[in-house]
């Protein structure tokens, strides 16, 4: 009997479960809210662009979780003991680089820098650098295009190069000061192992490969002179990164006696390089080739692999092909949508439609169910926090065209939705464009668990069945079958990761299947959708909208009739 510990940190929580490495049951579970800013979220309401986080809020994260699933644990299975604990997985958000010292330390832990917001954690969905990003992706063009070639041709304001540059233009005090750059997925296992010092972190291949353009085939990270052209300082800093990278089946070190002390753990037992969210919860779905992971929450992360031997073409527009990450001996290859859930919390919480009972999640979903496909004469662009694929413009908008004085929230709720799910289906058409079929959908996070709303207009509009992992904490699970794996079979759990999923993952018994008088009108919405996404999002577009509206109005007509 061999139980591991998932540790998941998300936007605006850290959550633990303990499992059971034989079956796959959680046992333990146990969130903590960051207690920092809003909803865990350092903002500027002067810069809508700034997202920070509070690193203290991640250590004090581990205790609060670990502690908390491990009781409930011995509540469920009365001989569960913490003894058979055998290793441990790290799964955060990313790119989410924080500036540290010469020992590992986040500057925002000195009197200096304590209130300084650029001393901080640079969350994922910081945006501050894409003038940077524009920058970095138009000097990659002319002079190495290859940077490009596996990151989607666009470097993305979300990643790591453009804030760390950012921060160097706007608080030279904070980057002088910091020694180094550590992503949040390396800096976790670092703590728990006692290896916070930047010489002796192993640093995570996905993270690398997906946001700081790390690749063999040009000797790591860009060249020392490339990011000296940007500014000499950043090409200085190259010296105090990293040159090699890891996997998710290393070991980034055993659990030091002051952590086992701490949570009731043996000393000693393996802690798992980190990785991204998304890719641990595409691993805790049971992601392998042909099935697309859908990880649905403030953002989405789509996430495929194809074999490592394989050729395979490089994909414009996606957020990286790379070597090792989300599964060893596989290429990983990243898209996502920068705004799902953010973009119905800001409709519910900002615009507060119909108040606090007839405009919340609940009702306007039920509304909503009750409305056709086009019957609200709406179209929306789900770019409200910029478009990551396959435009990978943080710069571009939201919008909502067709409303009338008789649209009503509910309406506005669905074609928000529908949206989401129109960027959806334009994230599969470009992996099939380019050779990677996508055979099946996973579906996990909180939204595809809580609405089906949400997972019917998904089948309906991509024409495939939508399928919802069995855990509801995939990220958490995929972190803990890392965990599973660097502890390996001699501790009784596994020495792979196919044969640990094929233990621990499982997909629920209801799925969305499409219905067929839907999937039609939704074909021409959706046509109406890429002539506004073409419009609006290339630079070099002829597309035409003149007769968009009504067209809208006649798919309306009919819906009513």
């Amino acid at each position: 009997m061999a139980y591991t510990i998932g540790l998941d940190y998300g936007t605006n929580s850290v959550r633990c479960v303990i499992v059971d490495v034989a079956e796959g049951s959680e046992l333990g579970t146990a969130v903590y809210e960051y207690e920092t800013g809003d909803a865990g979220i350092i903002i500027d309401s002067a810069d809508h662009n700034l997202a920070r986080q509070n690193p203290a809020d991640y250590i004090k994260g581990i205790e609060a979780t670990v502690k908390k699933a491990l009781a409930q644990a011995k509540k469920i299975r009365k001989n569960f003991n913490a003894a058979k604990v055998v290793g441990i997985g790290v799964d955060t958000t990313g790119s989410t680089p924080i500036p540290v010292d010469k020992n590992g330390t986040p500057l925002s832990f000195s009197d200096q820098f304590k209130e300084n917001p650029n001393a901080l954690a640079w969350l994922w969905k910081d945006h501050t650098g894409h003038a940077e990003a524009a920058q970095i992706t138009e000097l990659a063009k002319k002079q190495h295009p290859e940077y490009l070639d596996k990151c989607g041709s666009t470097y993305s304001s979300e990643w790591f190069f453009s804030k760390i540059l950012h921060c160097l233009r706007t608080d030279p005090k904070v980057f002088d000061a910091a020694y180094t750059w550590v992503e949040c997925c390396d800096y976790i296992p670092a703590v728990l192992t006692g290896t916070e010092k930047p010489e002796r972190i192993k640093p995570s291949r996905c993270a690398a490969g997906h946001k700081a353009m790390f690749n063999a085939d040009w000797g790591g990270l860009p060249a020392k002179d490339f990011l000296s052209k940007l500014d000499p300082k950043l090409g200085e800093l190259r010296d105090r990164l990293y040159s090699e990278t890891y996997t998710v089946q290393t070991k980034a070190g055993g659990l030091t006696d002051e952590w086992a002390k701490k949570l009731g753990l043996t000393a000693g037992i393996p802690v798992a390089v980190g990785a991204f969210d998304a890719h641990l919860g595409a691993v805790g779905s049971g992601i392998a080739p042909g099935k697309l992971v859908k990880i649905i929450g403030t953002s989405t992360c789509d996430m495929l692999v194809s074999p490592a031997d394989q050729q395979l073409a490089d994909i414009p527009g996606i957020c990286g092909i790379v070597d090792g990450s989300i599964l060893p001996g596989f290429f990983g290859l990243e898209a996502g949508q920068s705004a799902v859930g953010d973009i119905f919390n800001w409709f519910v919480n900002y615009i507060q439609p119909g108040g606090p009972y007839e405009g919340s999640h609940e009702a306007l979903t039920e509304k909503a169910a009750n409305l056709k496909p086009g019957q609200s004469g709406l179209l929306a662009l789900d770019w409200n926090n910029g478009n990551r694929t396959i435009l990978v413009d943080q710069r571009l908008t939201g919008l909502l065209l067709g409303q009338t004085l008789h649209t009503k929230p509910e309406e506005i709720y669905r074609v928000l939705i529908e949206a989401t799910a129109f960027g959806a289906l334009t994230i599969i058409n470009r992996f099939e464009e380019y050779g990677v079929k996508v055979s099946e959908v996973i579906n996990c996070g909180g939204i595809a668990e809580k609405n089906p709303l949400l997972m019917q207009i998904y089948a309906d509009v991509t024409g495939r069945e939508m399928k919802i992992s069995r855990s509801a904490q995939s990220c958490a699970l995929g972190a803990a079958i890392a965990g599973a794996v660097v502890a390996g079979a001699q501790s009784g759990a596994y020495d792979t990761f196919p044969d640990a999923q094929a233990a621990m993952c499982g997909i629920k018994d209801k799925t969305f299947k499409p219905m067929a008088k839907n999937q039609e009108i939704y074909r021409r919405l959706y046509k109406l959708y890429k002539q506004l996404h073409d419009a609006f999002g290339l630079k070099d577009s002829s597309a035409k909208l003149g007769d968009l509206m009504k067209a809208l109005l006649n798919i309306k007509d009919r819906a009513n009739a």
